[in-house]
Formats: C-alpha cells, sequence, structure tokens
C-alpha cells in the first residue's frame, strides 16, 4: 500500500515542486481532502443508521441492521471528529481502522451463499479505494502537524549562556510562564510541572529532556501517560552585532487527555504560539531587568496590552 500512496500523493499534486512550497501543498491538499472524508463519513454514517436495509442490499450482503448502525455510528463520530479538530490526524487514522474492519466483513460476506458475490465485490473495491485515500490523508496530516509546530522568538540583551543556564535551571521557569505552578526537578533529564488554568483546572505531567547543546539548545517532551501530550525546543543563537541572543522556541501540542481537553482548548485559544510569545516577552524582561515588568494598578499611561490570560496569571 505504501507504494500506492506515494502515487497518489504525487497525482493529486502534494510533492509537486511548481506549487508555492511543500508545506503549503500538504497543507491545502490534506485539508481539503480531510474535510471532503469527514463530510463521506457523515453521509454514509446517516445512511447506514437510517436505512440500513437499503446499505446491506446494496452492497450485496444479508440484512444485518444491528451490524451496520453500529458501523453508521463509527462513521459519524470520525466524521464529526475530522470536521471539528483542528488536528484532525487522529480522526482520519480512526477512519483507517474502519475501513480495515469493513474489509473484514466484507472479506467474510464474499464466502456466504446468501450474499450477491458481485455486488460484494464492487463493494470491496470501493472500500479498498477509500482507504487508499484516508491512509494517504492520514499520512499527511501527520507530516503536516510535525512541520507545524508553533514557533516564536525574542531577541534579549544577555549572552547566550547566561540565558541558557537561567533556562536550563527548570525550576526558574515558573518566573515567567505564569501559569505554571511549579517545575520540580526529578534528576538530571526528567521534571514534574504543575499548572493551574482557567475553570480552576490543575495540570500535571512529567517531562524529560531529550536533547541538549550546553548553552545552544535543550529539547523536551512529555512522557506517556500524561495530561498534557507535548514536545519542542528552545534555541540560543548569538545576535549579529553583539546584541544579546535570539532565543527561539518552538512548541507542539499533540494532544489533551479527554477530561481536559475543552480546558485547555480555551486556555489556550487560537494556538500554542499565542502563549510562546507571551512567555518570551516575560523572560526578556526577567533576564534584563530582574523582574515582570506591567502596569497593572498604575492611574494612567499606555495599555501593557494584557490579556485575560496574563491577568488570570497574575
Amino acid at each position: 500500500m505504501g507504494t500506492l500512496i506515494d502515487t497518489m500523493r504525487n497525482r493529486i499534486g502534494f510533492d509537486d515542486p511548481q506549487r508555492s512550497t511543500q508545506g503549503r501543498t500538504r497543507a491545502s491538499g490534506s485539508e481539503r481532502l480531510s474535510r471532503a472524508l469527514g463530510w463521506f463519513s457523515i453521509g454514509l454514517g446517516t445512511a447506514e443508521l437510517l436505512a440500513p436495509k437499503k446499505v446491506a442490499k446494496l452492497i450485496g450482503v444479508k440484512d444485518s441492521r444491528p451490524l451496520l448502525r453500529a458501523f453508521g455510528a463509527r462513521e459519524i463520530a470520525s466524521g464529526v471528529g475530522i470536521l471539528s479538530r483542528r488536528r484532525p490526524a487522529g480522526w482520519v487514522w480512526s477512519r483507517v481502522g474502519g475501513d480495515l474492519m469493513d474489509l473484514a466483513v466484507l472479506g467474510s460476506a464474499l464466502g456466504s451463499r446468501r450474499s450477491n458475490r458481485g455486488r460484494v465485490v464492487s463493494a470491496v473495491a470501493a472500500v479498498a479505494g477509500v482507504t487508499v485515500l484516508d491512509a494517504l490523508c492520514a499520512r499527511e496530516l501527520t507530516a503536516q502537524q510535525r512541520d507545524q509546530a508553533e514557533e516564536a522568538s525574542v531577541i534579549i540583551n544577555r549572552p547566550p549562556e547566561e540565558c541558557y543556564r537561567y533556562w536550563r535551571n527548570l525550576e526558574n521557569l515558573p518566573t515567567f510562564m505564569n501559569y505554571l505552578e511549579s517545575v520540580r526537578q526529578l534528576g538530571d533529564k526528567r521534571s514534574h510541572w504543575v499548572a493551574r488554568i482557567p475553570s480552576d483546572t490543575r495540570i500535571e505531567w512529567d517531562a524529560e529532556i531529550t536533547d541538549e547543546i550546553p548553552n545552544e539548545r535543550i529539547a523536551w517532551r512529555s512522557l506517556p501517560n500524561s495530561d498534557l501530550c507535548t514536545s519542542g525546543s528552545v534555541r540560543f543563537d548569538r545576535a549579529p552585532g553583539g546584541r544579546g541572543t535570539i532565543v527561539r522556541v518552538r512548541m507542539e501540542l499533540d494532544g489533551l487527555s479527554n477530561k481536559l481537553g475543552s480546558s485547555v482548548a480555551k486556555w489556550i485559544g487560537k494556538g500554542p504560539e499565542h502563549l510562546i510569545y507571551k512567555d518570551l516577552r516575560r523572560f526578556k524582561q526577567v533576564l534584563e531587568t530582574g523582574e515582570v515588568i506591567t502596569t497593572e494598578g498604575q492611574p494612567s499611561g499606555r495599555t501593557s496590552g494584557a490579556t485575560w490570560l496574563d491577568n488570570l496569571a497574575q
């Protein structure tokens, strides 16, 4: 199937060098295809739920209403998941799993005397084609999510060694990541994080440093079974002309536990980049002035540009 997927990728245009960039091509092609598959899931699922007898006759199998209704509910759930998620790769992969279940059921129906063999063969061919599209789309969306990790940067008037040293002492992070209650070192590479977000929701997770170059780079990821599934890196590059350090943070939010999904989505808003940028502004203030500067409590003057998130964090 891998060769077939690669062939279809090229024909659809994901890797066309004449397009603007590979990243943009992936995004437009895979997102359009995922939306189409989402609506297809909802349409097929509705038909299987409301008219299972007609669907069974159409594909040439014996009337099995409970099974088809169960498949219909699965299709609708997948479709809604795809259309309602900013990053629907997981839901598209769930369609691939569902397709394989459909193929297994149709395969068993081929050996049944009560089935219309010609119609079942046609149904198998159709489902196999959709399976290839689902797998293609899921693979492209997964690659796209890796490519689209949120990133922000800031120039700090301090040498890279000082910026690195302050960040590497992870227990310093709550001084500029105001949603953090604490970070506790569990060893040289592992740490325990506690955050509090809107609705007084508390999140805890363990993380580990996966790559580190002293005074240059730190990369991390959360450990399995965490409330928050995230990964990222921070770079400390010497700015041209002796202007200090360019600090670049790249972060990807891969997933959330079900019980925290809505609360964390509300907290983050449009995306992790919003939080990264504000964290870096505060990091700059801490390194350059020794504290986070705000206009809170002043009777007049320019607004600080603070949002409800900043006020909550204070």
